[in-house]
C-alpha cells in the first residue's frame, strides 16, 4: 500500500492535489496491474491531520516493538533545511487584504505575461521589507532562503520584465491600493503631508540629457520639452545626503496623518523643489478625495503654490522662512501677543496679517526646550568663533581675508561674524540679538479658516511622519544603494520601496510596534522541509506566544502546518 496523489484543475483553473491510500492488484483476464483506491483523504491543503494520526498510531500498535523500523516511517526522515517564514506570510497576507493582487492580476488579463508577474511582484517586495538586496540577490533569496505561496523559483529576466510592468500599471495601481487602504484602516484623509528627498548613485558620470515635459517624464524630440527642458534622470544637483558630488534622483512621498504613504513620485536630480507639489496635488485631486488641507515645509511656500493649493477648495499649511528678512516673518514677530499653551513643549500664537491672499492665518509656534538647544548651540558656535578670529587685529590683511573666507564656508560660523570698515573680525552682537529672538520658534502660515491654531500647529507638525518614512526607506529598506542605471528600472525600484513601506506602516499602524521588531519576532517561524523515502513535505515550525499575539493583533490567521507534500511514485 502507498499513498497516491491525483491533480484536479477547478473552474478558475488553479490545480488541487488528492491524497488517496491505494494499493496495486493483478487482474489475470488483462493480465496487467490495476490501482484500487482503499481510502480518500481528500484535498492536500485541508486533510483531517488528527484522523490520519490516529491511524498511524492505531497501526504502530500492531507493530512488534523490538522489529526494526519500516523504510518509509518517520525514522527515515532527514530534516534538508529550513527557511524563515513568518515575514512574507504576514506580509502576503496584508498584502492580499489590500486588494493588491487581485489588482494586478485584474491588469494581467489576457496579456502574456501571466498571473505570475503578480507572485514576483510582491517577492520583490517581500525581499525590501525582509532583507533587502539588488534584484539579482533577490532572485537567489526566493529561490533558496524563504518560502512564497506559488513561487517556488524564480530568475532575474523575469523579476525585470515584471518591474517594467509595474512602472505602466502604476498610477492606476496607487489609485486602488489607496482606496483599499482608506477602507481597511478608516483613514482620515483630510490632511496629506508632502515632502522630498535625494538618493544619489555611486557613479561620477550623470545621464545624458533628454527632452521632458513639466512633470520630468521623457518627451518625443519634436514636441516642446515643457518647463522641464533636457535633462538627464541621474543628473547633479542640491543633494539632501550631502552627496552633491554624485549624480541623483529626487523622490517624493505623500504620507496621511496616520503615516501611510498613500504614493510615491521620482523625478530628474536636477528638478527644484517648489513646483513638485502642484503635480502631486493634480495626480491626487484625480482620486476624488473630498476636502483636503496640505502639509509641507518652507521649501514649498511660494505664492504661486499657495494659489494652486487653493484650487478646488483645498487648503495648504506652510512652514514659512523666518530667517531672510521676509516681510510676513518681519511682521508676524513683531506682533504683540501672548503665547497659548497647547503641549508641554509647545506654545502657540496666531496673528494676523495684510497678505495676497486675505485668507491667510498667521500662526507663530514656540518650543521652550528647542530654545534652549538653539541657545546651547549658540554659545558653543560663538565660543568657535571668538577663537578662531581672538588676536586677528595683529594679522596682515590678506591673512584675515583668508580666513574669513574659511569661515564663510560654515554657515553655523558665518552668520555671527561682522567685518569691521577697516577689515577686522568681530562677532556680530546684532545677529546674536536677532538670533535670540528666534531660538525655539517656527512660523507657519495656513489658508483654513475653520482650523483652531492648536490643530495648525499639531497638524504641521505631524510632518515629521514623512521624515519617518525616508528614514524608514533609506535604512530599513534600503533605498539605496540602486543597482539600476536604467531610468524606468529606477522608478519601478522606488515604486517596490513605496510599496514595502505602505505593508510596513501597516503592520506598525496595526500593533503599535517598530517593524525591526515584527520582523525579528515572524523571521523566527520557520518553514523546515524533511525528505524520506515515501516523499518530501514541509511543515512550519510551532508558534510561539509573541508570534501568536502579532499575527492576532494583525488579524492574520496562522500559516497552514503543511506548507507543501510530494510523495514518491
Amino acid at each position: 500500500m502507498y499513498v497516491r496523489t491525483s491533480t484536479r484543475k477547478t473552474s478558475d483553473g488553479r490545480a488541487v492535489r488528492y491524497l488517496q491510500l491505494a494499493h496495486n492488484e493483478w487482474d489475470p483476464a488483462e493480465q496487467r496491474s490495476r490501482t484500487k483506491v482503499l481510502y480518500s483523504f481528500g484535498r492536500a491543503d485541508d486533510l483531517d491531520r488528527a484522523g490520519i494520526g490516529r491511524l498511524v498510531d492505531a497501526l504502530s500498535r500492531l507493530l512488534d516493538p523490538a522489529a526494526p523500523t519500516p523504510a518509509g516511517a518517520s525514522g527515515g526522515l532527514e530534516l534538508t533545511e529550513a527557511r524563515p517564514h513568518g515575514g512574507v506570510h504576514v506580509l502576503d497576507a496584508l498584502w492580499r487584504r489590500l486588494g493588491i493582487d487581485t489588482a494586478m492580476q485584474a491588469r494581467l488579463t489576457g496579456r502574456r505575461l501571466g498571473d505570475r508577474v503578480e507572485r514576483i511582484l510582491f517577492a520583490l517586495v517581500a525581499n525590501r521589507a525582509l532583507a533587502p538586496s539588488s534584484k539579482l540577490a533577490a532572485t537567489a533569496w526566493i529561490t533558496h532562503d524563504v518560502h512564497i505561496d506559488g513561487l517556488p523559483e524564480i530568475g532575474d529576466d523575469a523579476c525585470y520584465r515584471a518591474m517594467d510592468w509595474l512602472l505602466q500599471a502604476e498610477p492606476a495601481l496607487a489609485e486602488e491600493v489607496f482606496h483599499a487602504t482608506a477602507h481597511l484602516l478608516n483613514l482620515e484623509v483630510d490632511l496629506l503631508f508632502f515632502d522630498t528627498t535625494s538618493t544619489y548613485f555611486q557613479t561620477e558620470d550623470a545621464d545624458e540629457p533628454v527632452a521632458r515635459d513639466a512633470h520630468g517624464r521623457v518627451t518625443d524630440d519634436t514636441q516642446p520639452a515643457g518647463q522641464a527642458g533636457t535633462a538627464g534622470f541621474r543628473s547633479f544637483g542640491k543633494s539632501k545626503d550631502h552627496r552633491d558630488d554624485l549624480p541623483q534622483v529626487i523622490v517624493g512621498m505623500a504620507v496621511t496623518r496616520d503615516g501611510i504613504p498613500v504614493r510615491c513620485w521620482s523625478w530628474p536630480g536636477n528638478t527644484a523643489d517648489s513646483a513638485l507639489i502642484r503635480q502631486v496635488k493634480t495626480d491626487i485631486q484625480a482620486w476624488r478625495l473630498a476636502r483636503v488641507v496640505w502639509v509641507a515645509d518652507r521649501g514649498f511656500a511660494s505664492a504661486a503654490n499657495r494659489r494652486f493649493l487653493q484650487q478646488g477648495d483645498g487648503h495648504y499649511i506652510l512652514g514659512e522662512k523666518l530667517r531672510g528678512g521676509t516681510p510676513a516673518a518681519d511682521a508676524a514677530l513683531s506682533r504683540q501677543g501672548r503665547y497659548r499653551t497647547v503641549r508641554d513643549n509647545l506654545q502657540v500664537k496666531e496673528v494676523r496679517l495684510d497678505t495676497d491672499l486675505a485668507d491667510d492665518r498667521f500662526v507663530i509656534c514656540y518650543n521652550p526646550a528647542e530654545a534652549q538647544r538653539d541657545a546651547d548651540r549658540r554659545t558653543r558656535h560663538i565660543a568657535a568663533l571668538t577663537e578662531l578670529i581672538d588676536d586677528t587685529d595683529r594679522l596682515p590683511r590678506t591673512r584675515r581675508d583668508e580666513l574669513a573666507g574659511v569661515i564663510s564656508t560654515k554657515p553655523h560660523l558665518k552668520r555671527y561674524l561682522r567685518r569691521t570698515p577697516g577689515g577686522l573680525l568681530r562677532i556680530d552682537a546684532a545677529a546674536i540679538a536677532t538670533e535670540t529672538n528666534l531660538d525655539g520658534k517656527y512660523l507657519l502660515r495656513t489658508s483654513d479658516p475653520t482650523l483652531s491654531t492648536e490643530d495648525i500647529a499639531l497638524g504641521y507638525k505631524q510632518l515629521l511622519e514623512v521624515e519617518r518614512g525616508w528614514r524608514t526607506m533609506k535604512q530599513v529598506i534600503d533605498l539605496r544603494p540602486v543597482y539600476h542605471r536604467k531610468e524606468d528600472r529606477i522608478r519601478a525600484h522606488v515604486t517596490l520601496c513605496w510599496l514595502a513601506l505602505l505593508l510596513i506602516r501597516i503592520a506598525e499602524t496595526t500593533t503599535g510596534q517598530t517593524w525591526p521588531t515584527i520582523r525579528d519576532n515572524l523571521q523566527r517561524l520557520h518553514a523546515v522541509t524533511y525528505t524520506g523515502p515515501a516523499g518530501t513535505f514541509r511543515q512550519t515550525t510551532t508558534l510561539t506566544k509573541t508570534q501568536r499575539d502579532l499575527l492576532t493583533a494583525l488579524g492574520v490567521e496562522p500559516p497552514k502546518k503543511i506548507l507543501d507534500l510530494a510523495t514518491r511514485a
